[in-house]
């Protein structure tokens, strides 16, 4: 039997993540986020089995699911896609019809929900470090107001008094349409935006609040009825373990360096173990059925 009481702050972060979700919404997925694919599945399957999820990986809106893995992840999208659209069209049809929700993993995020994705440092030719880029977030951000945040390790680096550049808007006074984001999940805490500022809502176990407060780089507000983080069950451990991601791959976004490369190559040996067992197991001959005794 599972001890719910031993699990990883991955693995907290997808419960957290799954309590996002609600029955019917439609939720976007960006590339490369297996920490939030995990819980948005994990939410579909313990309460709200009508979610349904679009993605840039495949450009296709799905209902159905399936383990996470990272050689053949398109084919989950590609496969059981309900429809397949372009870029253009998706975030011309699907964004303004379906109103999808979708979680944004910034790289610097300021007190107002203000993100930057796109580099380190004031000059843009010049910077510090070029970040991944921004994608869709520019365009997506300033007309809606579904926009939701993750940040798997929470420094004063991400949590910034000022950040870099805006490639993500917040809750910025121009604003003539949509709101910024609603919530933000880090591996120290529960955060929101009550009149516009980031606030503290809940601490995660064994985490304290002086520690949030010294590792987030601009003075954050603290919900009066502050709470503990209800950690996952063991039905939430059974479903992410052995399910929804057996091969570990939502881990690989709270590691760094030698580790992080250390479990790709895992989990891309251990996918293709499972790969030649099952092509050897559909090329294997089938088993011949016995004869009768021949009646004497």
């Amino acid at each position: 039997m599972l001890n719910a009481s031993e699990y990883t702050i991955d693995e907290l972060i997808c419960v957290c993540v799954s309590r996002q979700v609600r029955d019917g919404d439609v939720w976007a997925q960006g590339i490369n986020t297996p920490l939030v694919a995990a819980g948005l599945i994990l939410g579909k399957l313990r309460h709200a089995p009508r979610a349904r999820f679009t993605s840039a990986i495949g450009q296709a809106l799905v209902q159905d699911w399936g383990p996470l893995g990272i050689s053949h992840i398109e084919n989950l999208w590609v496969g059981a896609g309900l429809i397949h659209l372009g870029f253009a069209a998706g975030a011309a049809e699907i964004l303004p019809k379906f109103q999808p929700k979708e979680f944004f993993r910034p790289a610097q995020v300021d007190r107002r929900g203000n993100t930057n994705n796109i580099a380190f440092g004031v000059d843009y030719h010049k910077p510090r470090m070029r970040l991944p880029g921004s994608g869709g977030i520019p365009d997506v951000t300033p007309n809606y107001d579904h926009a939701y945040l993750y940040v798997p390790r929470h420094s004063r680096l991400t949590f910034a008094s000022k950040i870099d550049f805006i490639s993500g808007l917040g809750h910025a006074t121009q604003r003539k349409r949509g709101g910024g984001p609603r919530y933000l999940i880090s591996d120290l805490g529960q955060f929101d935006w009550q009149g516009g500022r980031m606030r503290l809502t809940s601490i995660h176990p064994g985490v304290e609040l002086e520690r949030i407060r010294r590792k987030t780089g601009f003075e954050l507000d603290v919900a009066a009825d502050l709470s503990e983080t209800p950690p996952p069950n063991e039905e939430d451990l059974s479903l992410l373990r052995d399910k929804i991601d057996p091969l570990n791959t939502r881990k690989l976004e709270t590691l760094g360096g030698a580790a992080r490369k250390e479990l790709l190559r895992e989990i891309l040996r251990r996918e293709k173990v499972n790969q030649l067992g099952e092509a050897a197991e559909r090329h294997s001959p089938m088993p011949r059925k016995r004869s009768e005794p021949e009646a004497k």
